[in-house]
């Protein structure tokens, strides 16, 4: 009779040996996305909100305090007081310092009458970026 070939089984075997790295890499590559996808949206999350200038303008009173605080990113922080009217109970505007300069010169003007520029940013995550929403960018000294 005639010889018949055998059958091998070892093309088999390579593809279910090739399969597995295969799926490993996918895997990999599942994981990576599910770990980097969040940092990256949330990186341009924050990269449009400071971007974006909500509103912006200038606020009068009198500078209660400010201080550089934080347990990991220090920021500068800070409130003035604004009286509306003498003898009123003042309101108080929170605010946040980006700039070193412009902070020192707050700690200079500290108690004295001034004028802040601001420009606020929302929906920016309170960490390392300011406790408040107000950014100061500009502080001139009014009256004596």
């Amino acid at each position: 009779m005639a010889d018949t070939p055998e059958v091998s089984d070892a093309p088999a075997a390579a593809n279910a040996s090739a399969s597995k790295p295969r799926h490993k890499s996918r895997l990999l590559k599942i994981l990576l996305t599910l770990l980097i996808l969040p940092i990256v949206v949330v990186a341009l999350w924050i990269w449009v909100a400071l971007g974006y200038t909500y509103s912006s303008g200038e606020r009068a009173g009198y500078i209660q305090k400010i201080s550089k605080k934080g347990w990991l990113c220090k920021t500068w922080e800070g409130e003035i007081a604004m009286t509306p009217l003498p003898g009123a109970t003042p309101q108080l505007f929170p605010f946040t310092v980006r700039s070193d300069s412009i902070a020192h010169l707050l700690e200079e003007y500290a108690g004295k009458q001034v004028s802040l520029t601001y420009e606020q940013h929302v929906g920016i995550p309170t960490s390392c970026f300011g406790d408040t929403e107000y950014f100061v960018t500009r502080v001139r000294k009014v009256g004596p």
